[in-house]
């Protein structure tokens, strides 16, 4: 049985980390997903397991369609079977949502949750026991948060999805793990987020967590069986705030 890794989202950030953390776990192969091409194989040439690279922007359903006929063709004939699936691709937009553009909002919600839906249903089939499935979230999927209504809402979506999904495949001894990480200071997407930020809303992340630590903490969590994981100290006080005080109130704290 060959064992691979499908990382979404794996030109850059997180998906990267992963993909780094994952070239030491003795794979068959990593399948790195995201856009862009050049990074995707600059990534590949640094790592010592054998990658496959498929450059596909999965807002698509065209490259959705493309990469279920990939894994329906490869795992079948090959014998090959899913240990690992982080989905990382996504973004964010920073401002309020009657100012940001619609088409922008509509693409996130198709990045962050259709996509992730969508890759995740198709690769279970080629999952088994043992195999672990990482959605990376937010700690804003806790609670409603003004200037990142969509984003929040968004990984909220992928949060109880998650949750869920962790009950239905727990016969099947597959693992799912929801990372909900604090801001993260050494990715592009805050700088990529505040591209829609026209008053400022946000300025200095104190807290921030960086790509190492929260993939390393992740896979620990993943590999115990962790349904909910926050791997920096701000992502677990917010949620036991999440957890005991009115939405309302958090909300409006936070605008």
């Amino acid at each position: 049985m060959k064992q691979i890794a499908v990382i979404t989202g794996a030109s850059s950030g997180l998906g990267a980390g992963y993909a780094r953390f994952l070239d030491d776990e003795g794979l068959y192969e990593l399948w790195l997903v995201a856009r862009r091409k050049e990074r995707l194989e600059k990534l590949a040439e640094s790592l010592k397991t054998p990658c496959k690279c498929l450059p596909l922007d999965l807002i698509s359903r065209s490259a959705l369609d493309n990469l279920q006929g990939i894994l329906k063709e490869e795992c079948l004939a090959e014998d090959t079977r899913i240990t690992y699936l982080v989905n990382a691709a996504g973004f964010g937009c920073i401002g309020l949502s009657r100012e940001c553009p619609r088409e922008r909002l509509q693409q996130m919600v198709d990045l962050n949750c259709r996509a992730a839906l969508a890759v995740t249903e198709m690769c279970i089939p080629y999952m088994g026991k043992g195999s672990h499935v990482l959605q990376i979230a937010s700690c804003s999927a806790f609670q409603p948060i003004p200037n990142l209504a969509v984003y929040a809402a968004s990984k909220a979506f992928l949060l109880s999805y998650s949750r869920a999904l962790s009950v239905e495949l727990n016969d099947l001894g597959i693992s799912v793990t929801a990372v909900c990480p604090f801001w993260i200071k050494d990715t592009e997407f805050v700088t990529k987020a505040r591209e829609t930020d026209k008053h400022g809303a946000y300025f200095d992340m104190p807290g921030a967590a960086n790509v190492k630590k929260v993939v390393e903490k992740s896979m620990a969590a993943a590999k115990s069986g962790t349904v909910v994981c926050t791997p920096d100290p701000v992502s677990s006080i917010h949620r036991v705030l999440a957890s005991l005080l009115p939405h309302r109130l958090l909300a409006r704290m936070c605008k």
